[in-house]
C-alpha cells in the first residue's frame, strides 16, 4: 500500500451540539495536519479565527508558540500528515480542537480507506448536515443558549441575541454549495504542480 496513493473517508461531527453537525469528507492519507485543520475550517463553515489542536491518544499536534513559554508545545501540525497520527497512535478516531475559548470538540472517525486511488481533486466534501455555529457564542452550551434565545420571541434576549448573530439563522439549514465550493477551492490550491522540462 503506497501512502500517497491512499485516501480516508472520515465522519466528522461536533461533539455537544444540537441538531447534529456533521460533515462527511474524503481526503488524502498523506494530507498535512495544518491543511486539514483548513479542510476542516472550509466544511464546517467557521472562518479560521482561532487556535486549534488535533488530539489522539497522548499525542497533541498544532501550531507551537513562539516562545513555548506555556507549558508542553504540542507537535508541529505543518510538520506532520495525517497518516504520522495513524501509524504512531493506531487510532481510528481524532479529536479536532478548535478556538480554546469555546472549546468546540470535532470528533474525526475515520471510516473507509481507498488504496491505489489518486488523490487529485482531494480534499472532497461528501455530506453535511446542520449550520455551524456562530462563531464566539461560547461554545456548545452558549450555543443552546443562543438556539433558545433566537427561536423564542418572550426570551430576555431574544432580540440582542437576532441582531448579534447571523441575519436568519437556521441551524437545520446548511449552505452546501458554498461549503463545496471553498473545500474544492483548497483541492485547487493544493494541486501539485506539474514540471516542464524546457529544451535547451
Amino acid at each position: 500500500m503506497s501512502l500517497n496513493t491512499t485516501a480516508v473517508r472520515i465522519k466528522v461531527t461536533l461533539k455537544d451540539v444540537k441538531p447534529e453537525v456533521m460533515r462527511c469528507l474524503v481526503v488524502p492519507l498523506t494530507l498535512r495536519l495544518d491543511r486539514l485543520h483548513l479542510t476542516l475550517q472550509a466544511a464546517f463553515g467557521w472562518t479560521n479565527s482561532h487556535l486549534f489542536e488535533f488530539l489522539a491518544g497522548d499525542g497533541r499536534w498544532g501550531i507551537p508558540g513562539p516562545d513555548g513559554d506555556f507549558g508542553p508545545q504540542p507537535i508541529d501540525a505543518r510538520k506532520t500528515r495525517l497518516s504520522n497520527i495513524v501509524q504512531e497512535t493506531g487510532a481510528k478516531t481524532i479529536h479536532y480542537l478548535y478556538d480554546f475559548g469555546d472549546s468546540w470538540d470535532h470528533v474525526i472517525k475515520l471510516e473507509k480507506w481507498f488504496d491505489n486511488t489518486t488523490t487529485e481533486g482531494l480534499p472532497l466534501l461528501l455530506e453535511a448536515a446542520g449550520r455551524c455555529p456562530p462563531e464566539d457564542v461560547g461554545g456548545a452550551p452558549g450555543y443552546a443558549e443562543y438556539l433558545d434565545a433566537i427561536s423564542d420571541p418572550t426570551h430576555p434576549e431574544h432580540e440582542q441575541m437576532r441582531l448579534w448573530g447571523p441575519e436568519q439563522f437556521d441551524p437545520n439549514v446548511v449552505d452546501r454549495k458554498a461549503l463545496e465550493a471553498a473545500v474544492n477551492a483548497l483541492s485547487e490550491i493544493w494541486k501539485p504542480r506539474r514540471r516542464t522540462i524546457r529544451s535547451k
